[in-house]
């Protein structure tokens, strides 16, 4: 916390959660700090998502989003250090040099969004401050006006054309409006169809099992940050959501809690991962989950794990101590994830028909923890603008703990964010033996050979053993050449044996290879990748050994 405020000081960012940059002395919040392309004050409409010229426009939305504005408010109420002239000096600077409705800044009404749920934070905080002169918030409550204006006007695209973690913000910021800002002209309709439009996009996009659309932690995160302030803010109010909004949380918990490492407080770096953690109330890094399921489950169940700042944040206090409830065997068929929990040892697999757009070709991945360290792990998404190499990597099954054949995929990659014959066959098995537990799962794909091959696969997890036995058999392959890949975290690999055999028995020798592995947006570490070969599928014994 001090850290972070000394280094937002010095003009140093953290973008996505990770990354330090240094802007500088008055930047001016159109500048990509990764290209130094300086995007022009012209109508929103007329800037491109995409530039190979002006990079990542996600580097110059991060700053725009506020959410360094915790860390502020955060150090001056833990060390009494008033921050109200920095914090507005910030959002001076962000209206004086961003006309409404012009430049980047007002491309995505996702980041609009956020951007006022920020500065409210802030304006709450300080509501007292004499920084907040009359004529500031005049000045303040004009742009955030406006912006309401432009969210409200543009909101059948996130609903229409996206229907993800953007309709989500948008339509909870527009019911927002009328309970935080009822003075302004129009939010009482803003927020009452915002509030409907809510209750619709968490019907459809949090599935009755508790998985998520997205198919990724990170963007279910989201999902339950926006949940927990939307029933918060809304009980303060003395407001009420449909009873859909209230079950799908609650099932959200549900499925978050079982994927949960209670040890390392992470979930699998499973999906698309865009460094996104819109309200960072604690000093917990990025990937660690535990606040941000703990303070759901305040607010719904007066329940923690644990007490955090967090839960002071949104008001609430003497919550009980209660663990966070993990099934041993947990299946959520539409999702299509299945969870094994054995002792200090978590299996993941995931085996998924699509009825909403795929994010990654990672159909029966299998993740592998062991008392807080995760030994196989999903390599994540790097960039959403990067290079071929590196986006197919992250995206295609080459990146994934499965399996490909004749160097293809399960799914024919489209452009960016797209894939095209989307897996609509597909369905898994858990159950409990005497000895063991068992995933059995397969799925129909690989469109550029025909869309006839299967893939099985069968993981035979040992009780109280760290050994794992996968089994991928494929048909209809025309004899055609599969890969297996598995990808190794180098922390914990030398506590790993692996030993594979084709379909006939033969031991196989892996190619061994370093490549990527990206637990943070923008941010590349190493990752061991074992890579086999055979015509007649595989079997693999995998066993870990601790230290």
């Amino acid at each position: 916390m001090k850290k972070s405020f000394n280094e937002i000081k010095d003009n140093t960012y953290t973008y996505f959660s990770k990354t330090k940059i240094s802007l500088g002395e008055n930047y001016d919040w159109l500048t990509n700090p990764s290209t130094d392309y300086r995007y022009r004050l012209e109508h929103w409409s007329k800037i491109k998502d995409l530039s190979k010229e002006a990079g990542d426009i996600k580097y110059v939305w991060e700053k725009a989003r506020f959410s360094f504005l915790y860390d502020l408010i955060r150090y001056d109420y833990h060390f009494e250090e008033d921050c109200a002239s920095l914090v507005f000096k910030e959002i001076d600077s962000f209206i004086d040099h961003n006309p409404i409705n012009l430049g980047p800044n007002y491309k995505c009404s996702q980041e609009i969004s956020l951007r006022i749920l920020n500065w409210t934070f802030a304006l709450y905080y300080y509501r007292n401050s004499e920084e907040l002169s009359e004529e500031r918030f005049n000045k303040i409550m004009n742009c955030i006006y406006w912006q309401l204006h432009h969210v409200y006007h543009n909101i059948h695209f996130s609903r229409i054309a996206v229907r993800n973690n953007h309709a989500l913000t948008e339509t909870l910021m527009l019911f927002l409006s009328g309970l935080l800002f009822p003075f302004l002209p129009n939010a009482s309709k803003w927020s009452k169809k915002g509030k409907k439009w809510f209750e619709e996009e968490i019907a459809y996009q949090i599935y009755k099992d508790g998985t998520f659309l997205q198919f990724s932690m990170n963007y279910h995160r989201v999902a339950i940050q926006l949940l927990t302030w939307g029933i918060r803010l809304a009980e303060i109010h003395k407001e009420r959501f449909d009873l859909t909004v209230y079950d799908r949380a609650k099932k959200s918990l549900h499925y978050l809690c079982t994927c949960h490492d209670q040890k390392s407080g992470r979930l699998p770096n499973y999906g698309a991962n865009d460094g996104a953690l819109f309200f960072k109330l604690t000093d917990d890094d990025y990937r660690i989950y535990t606040s941000q399921i703990n303070d759901l489950n305040a607010v719904l169940h007066h329940e923690v794990s644990k007490h955090d700042e967090s839960q002071l944040w949104y008001g609430i206090d003497n919550c009980r101590i209660k663990s966070l409830v993990q099934d041993r065997l947990a299946s959520f068929p539409i999702g299509g994830h299945y969870v094994i929990n054995d002792d200090s040892a978590k299996t993941f697999v995931k085996c998924a028909k699509y009825k909403d757009r795929p994010g990654h070709a990672d159909n029966l991945h299998l993740d592998i923890w062991l008392n807080g360290n995760n030994y196989l792990w999903d390599t994540g998404s790097y960039k959403y603008n990067t290079t071929e190499e590196y986006g197919g990597f992250f995206e295609q099954c080459f990146g994934h703990n499965t399996v490909s054949v004749g160097s293809k995929d399960q799914m024919l990659r489209g452009s960016r964010f797209i894939w095209n014959y989307w897996t609509k066959k597909a369905n898994a098995t858990l159950t409990e033996k005497e000895d063991d537990f068992e995933f059995d799962g397969e799925y129909t794909g690989f469109p550029e050979l025909g869309n006839k091959i299967v893939h099985n696969r069968r993981v035979i997890k040992t009780k109280k053993k760290n050994e794992w036995v996968i089994c991928d058999t494929l048909k209809n392959t025309d004899n055609r050449v599969s890969q297996q890949y598995w990808h190794f975290n180098p922390k914990t690999y030398e506590q790993i044996h692996v030993h594979c055999e084709d379909g006939n028995g033969k031991t196989l020798n892996p190619k061994i290879e370093e490549k990527w592995c990206s637990n943070y947006y923008g941010e590349i570490e190493p990752s061991i990748r074992y890579t086999y070969s055979s015509k007649t599928g595989f079997k693999t014994i995998i066993k870990i050994k601790q230290v």
